[in-house]
């Protein structure tokens, strides 16, 4: 599994995956470094992307692996690669979220994530489960 920044290259492969980022959105990660191709040999396999809180903490907000690749560790070793990019660039921690009715909150503790918190966005235009948030020191 290699991890690699998007390029715009990658753009018809990551708005496929990603239903959240538009045009705008795609090219900023690609200036900004914040969006990044899960790549398994010489295949894309799924998407990662940050933004940064409060100009300190780097918050993952989209993780996808294409369903042919689950279960074979690769999320886990882009979540852990990202770490160490993030570690690499000063960061002294990193946050995640996900919907408390998704599985991805189970992967995140098994790699040291632990609760911090969450959102509830009943009756807005961005209703949905319960948000869970977690931290983790790197």
């Amino acid at each position: 599994m290699e991890l690699k920044s998007v390029t715009d290259r990658d753009k018809e492969f990551v708005m496929g995956l990603d239903q959240h980022v538009d045009d705008r959105g795609f090219a900023n990660q690609v200036v900004t470094k914040s969006g990044y191709v899960i790549w398994e040999g010489n295949r894309r396999v799924g998407v990662l992307s940050h933004c940064i809180l409060w100009d300190k903490v780097p918050f993952m907000n989209f993780l996808f692996v294409d369903e042919e690749y689950r279960g074979k560790g690769l999320a886990g070793q882009a979540v852990l690669s990202w770490e160490n990019e993030m570690k690499n660039q000063g960061y002294q921690m990193v946050l995640i979220s996900t919907q408390a009715d998704e599985g991805a909150q189970h992967l995140y503790r098994k790699l040291g994530y632990v609760d911090c918190g969450g959102l509830i966005f009943h009756n807005t235009p961005f209703d949905q489960p319960l948000e869970l948030f977690f931290r983790k020191v790197l």
